[in-house]
């Protein structure tokens, strides 16, 4: 089977022009298939708090009422979107830049409204993995917003992007060998939060659940390795995590970040 890389970039990455410079040019000069996602950082909040919209947040997540909807689709699917694909096409990497709605690549459902109401959030129904598959024997590079759309209505929905990233990842496995990273500001997973270094080098499913009980693993990591995980389990041959600077030697040769393994 061919190789793919699916790629997630977040974090303070996307807030920092050099950090998010050093890692295009790092995704860019790597050779095989690949697809990134990314997430959009702080700036739909920045740009919201200067129109004057209230961002709401709940353990971490975005609230997304019809005025913030219109500012993530501004700023996720343009601003954000379009500067890295600029910034790829500049490094001579022939990136197109999609939402889910771009072909109907991701299709989603609206969460629906449990202890909480999130609004327009958007859950993964379906990837379209032969229109991306297509793109990329076309010889494009796809570049993925953290927006999905809901068929049924046509609206575009917020949608988390390591989730979109798992669920690209997973649909693609049937005609890839696909490697999953998740790219953000620290080295990989860590034993202590306040130790930059102290990277866990590889993580099984019961040191997972060890981890989460002891409270090494906690708030935001926990949907992050949830995600890793599920993809892990559903066909994806290598899920790692780690800084965005070490994008290519952990695809290189696997040294950098923290590698997930079955039992």
């Amino acid at each position: 089977m061919e190789k793919l890389l699916v790629i997630k970039i977040g974090g303070n990455v996307i807030d920092n022009p050099e950090a998010l410079d050093r890692f295009l040019s790092s995704f860019a000069s790597l050779p095989q298939h690949k697809i990134l996602i990314h997430g959009g950082g702080k700036i739909a909040t920045q740009v919201a708090e200067k129109l004057g919209i209230e961002t709401l947040m709940v353990d971490g997540r975005r609230i997304t009422d019809e005025a913030m909807l219109n500012v993530v689709t501004m700023v996720y699917g343009g601003l954000v979107n379009k500067t890295i694909v600029g910034k790829l096409q500049q490094k001579d990497s022939n990136a197109i830049g999609l939402t889910g709605a771009d072909a109907a690549v991701i299709k989603a459902r609206k969460r629906p409204v449990k202890e909480i109401d999130y609004g327009f959030v958007g859950d993964v129904a379906a990837v379209n993995s032969d229109q991306l598959s297509a793109f990329l024997h076309g010889g494009l590079v796809p570049i993925i917003a953290p927006l999905t759309f809901d068929p049924a209505s046509g609206s575009m929905l917020n949608t988390n992007a390591d989730t979109m990233a798992s669920s690209v990842a997973v649909a693609l496995a049937a005609q890839f060998e696909v490697n999953l990273v998740y790219c953000f500001e620290k080295k990989g997973v860590l034993s202590d939060p306040t130790n930059d270094d102290a990277v866990i080098p590889q993580i099984a499913p019961s040191a997972y659940q060890a981890y989460k009980a002891e409270g090494v693993i906690n708030k935001g990591m926990i949907p992050k390795l949830d995600n890793a995980f599920a993809a892990l389990q559903n066909g994806v041959a290598k899920v790692t995590i780690c800084h965005a600077d070490q994008l290519a030697t952990a695809v290189n040769d696997g040294s950098a970040g923290t590698q997930l393994i079955n039992e």
